[in-house]
Parts: C-alpha cells; sequence; structure tokens
C-alpha cells in the first residue's frame, strides 16, 4: 500500500465532503442559528452543547471554540444528564445538539427534558428528516456522501462537516457580536495569544533611567563614560524642548573610528542619526515585530505623545520575551 496516497484519499474525501456542505448551506438556518445564539447571550445565558461519541468529541472542541471567543458554552454529558446534570439547563439557555444520524438515542431520550426548560435548540446533523432535526429549532445540514474510513463506517467525513460548522457558527457569531482583537486577548491572558495582544510596549522596553539620553552639543566622549554605566549601547540625543533628535549607537561609534580617529571630540549632533524610526509607548507590544521585521535596526525608540524618548526596545530582548 502506498500510504501517502492513501492518506491523500482520505483528506480528499473530507474535502469533498465539506464542499458538499458549503454548496448546501442554507444561508437562512446559519441565520437563524446565529440569531438564536445572539438573542441568548444578550439575554445573559449561556450555549449548552451535547453529542454522543465522535460527535461529543467534535462538541467540546465546539465549546471551547465559543467559550474562548466571548460566548460562555458549556458541555452536558447525554449519558450523565439523565442522572442529575440536567441541572445546568435552565430556561432561555441555547442548545447546539450534534448527531449525525439525529437518532441517537441517548440524545432523544433528553430531548423531552430540554424541551420542558423551554430552551432553544439547534441541531447539526446529516439526516433532516430525523427525530432531532424535525424537533429542533434550527437545523444545520452536515451530510457527506460518504465517509473516509474505507468501511464507510468509522466517522470522519461526518465529524470534519460538523467541525467545520461549528467552527463556521462561531466565527460568524464572533463578527455579528463585534469582538476585538482586544476583547480576544482578554479570554486569552496566558501563552503566545497573550503575550502578544495583551503586552504593551510600556512593559518590553527599557526604561529612560536606564539609557543615555544627551542633549544635542554633548561629546561623543561624555556618550562613552555613560556608556559603561547604562545597559544599553544607544545614546538618544534630544533637543532643548527634550524631543527626540536623534540616535547615536556603539556600532555608529565603531565605524565612525575608521573615518576619524578623533570621534570622540565630536558633538552628538554631527555625527547621530536624525529622525530614528520610533513606537508609541502605548502600542501594543505586537507592533513592535512589525517594526523590527520591515527596518532590520536593532534599537528602537519609545516616544511619548509629544515625541519624547521615554525607552527603547532592544532587539536582543525579543526572543527574550518570546513575542515571535
Amino acid at each position: 500500500m502506498d500510504y501517502a496516497q492513501r492518506a491523500r484519499e482520505v483528506i480528499e474525501i473530507e474535502m469533498e465532503g465539506l464542499r458538499q456542505v458549503v454548496a448546501r448551506m442554507d444561508g437562512g438556518a446559519l441565520a437563524a442559528a446565529v440569531g438564536v445564539l445572539l438573542e441568548t447571550l444578550a439575554a445573559n445565558r449561556k450555549i449548552i452543547v451535547t453529542g454522543v461519541g465522535k460527535s461529543g468529541h467534535i462538541g467540546h472542541k465546539i465549546a471551547a471554540t465559543l467559550t474562548s471567543t466571548g460566548a460562555p458554552s458549556v458541555i452536558l454529558d447525554t449519558v450523565n444528564a439523565v442522572h442529575g446534570d440536567l441541572g445546568v439547563v435552565t430556561e432561555g439557555d441555547a442548545v447546539l445538539a450534534l448527531s449525525y444520524s439525529g437518532e441517537t438515542e441517548e440524545l432523544l431520550r433528553i430531548l423531552p427534558a430540554l424541551k420542558r426548560r423551554n430552551v432553544r435548540i439547534i441541531a447539526i446533523t446529516g439526516k433532516p428528516a430525523s427525530t432531532l432535526a424535525v424537533n429542533a429549532e434550527v437545523h444545520l445540514d452536515a451530510a457527506v456522501s460518504r465517509e473516509a474510513c474505507p468501511l464507510n463506517l468509522a466517522p470522519t467525513a461526518s465529524t470534519t462537516a460538523m467541525l467545520a460548522l461549528g467552527d463556521a457558527l462561531a466565527m460568524v457569531l464572533l463578527d455579528a457580536r463585534g469582538v476585538t482583537r482586544e476583547d480576544f486577548a482578554q479570554f486569552h491572558p496566558g501563552g503566545s495569544i497573550g503575550r502578544q495582544l495583551l503586552l504593551r510596549v510600556s512593559e518590553i522596553m527599557r526604561p529612560a533611567d536606564q539609557l543615555v539620553i544627551l542633549g544635542l552639543d554633548a561629546t561623543v566622549q561624555h556618550a562613552l563614560e555613560l556608556w559603561g554605566t547604562r545597559r544599553s549601547g544607544a545614546v538618544l540625543v534630544i533637543d532643548a524642548d527634550g524631543r527626540l533628535a536623534g540616535i547615536f549607537t556603539h556600532g555608529d561609534f565603531i565605524r565612525g573610528m575608521l573615518r576619524n580617529p578623533h570621534i570622540a571630540a565630536e558633538p552628538l549632533v554631527r555625527v547621530m542619526t536624525p529622525r530614528p524610526i520610533t513606537v508609541r509607548v502605548d502600542k501594543l507590544a505586537a507592533e513592535v515585530l512589525n517594526i523590527f521585521e520591515r527596518h532590520r535596526i536593532d534599537d528602537l525608540v519609545v516616544v511619548n505623545a509629544d515625541n519624547q524618548p521615554v525607552g527603547i526596545v532592544d532587539g536582543q530582548d525579543i526572543a527574550r520575551l518570546r513575542l515571535v
């Protein structure tokens, strides 16, 4: 057997299943499902996701996606539901029920109890005429022509279709609610997402008290004397009003020495790089990455609203901060 070819066939079958779902998608049904969820969240109620077997596993992922985008969701285990877990269901909740056949016994067993609690049911099945689909307020069709399993038995293309529909529902809901990058960051304070979306430049910069900041008439010699007492390898040059006028780095000094052995006596205004690239102190740290990548610089000056230097971001700090 050519394993790679067989793997490609599996993926092709699942892709074909997704194309079928897209071609058959009922915009009215999707809009109705989004409307149900919007109204549920607006009423400060929750979304309950339930399913059995592989559909249940897909349900866990969909619930996690909804919750992570600010739409509170919980999982209801259909087996434990009839032994007390139905207590999680309250009037006004929305239930997202997953069953490819739409006839899953454990799910149908709790259907009357859900109806009595006056919840709104959205069903994702592959059988529009099934008991679950018919008894739901909204039905989303996940039917595929075949599974990727060579026996056409193991849920593969069908569960991929369910997952894709769940993702589509979650992302349309996110758009409809106007969730921003900042909102998203609040749900992910840890890990790389939190670092990239929550951190501000002010939190990653080396502050002004660790830098060498001198006026235009200060000499390179003066800068050399101060470099030994500070962490920075750059001098920030300011004008009479304290605004940033230029930058002079240790690399500039080495290169300048090759051209002028007496550079130490020169005023900074004659050797600095004027109008260096800057970033505002209140910007997101992720913006720093873009600037470093675009301009290939070693040091990025941080300024306030009045263009006064308040810090610097050293290129060597990026890896340490794990912003990439």
